[in-house]
């Protein structure tokens, strides 16, 4: 097994799901999830949403870089993060608010519980 692995979604079976309904507030949002590292509390890979906006709460720690689409990160205080191609970021456990898919959104993504 290498020690260096490439980050696509060649060879991996995804998952599609749909936020929590009582979470949904625009839309009909499905994910589609590639993962592709679960190893004790630290999970990798690639996420797609399709557009529409849903309640967040974060208890995990989140870096995200935006491949493609537009999306929007609303804080409990209304501050807006608008995400798009190329854009890298952080989310910290104890961020609510909204996500908001305006363009279908794929990113790669890097949590820690």
């Amino acid at each position: 097994m290498s020690l260096i692995q490439r980050i696509s979604r060649d060879r991996v079976t995804p998952e599609t799901t749909r936020p929590d309904p009582a979470k949904v507030l625009a839309g009909d949002p499905v994910h589609t999830t590639w993962n592709l590292v679960e190893d004790d509390g630290l999970y990798c890979g690639l996420w797609q949403s399709t557009p529409g906006k849903w309640r967040v709460a974060y208890v995990e720690w989140e870096y995200v870089h935006i491949l493609q689409g537009h999306s929007i990160l609303t804080a409990a205080d209304g501050t807006e993060t608008r995400l798009r191609a190329g854009d890298s970021f952080v989310i910290r456990p104890g961020f609510e608010g909204t996500w908001e898919v305006v363009e279908t959104t794929l990113k790669d993504y890097v949590i820690r519980t």
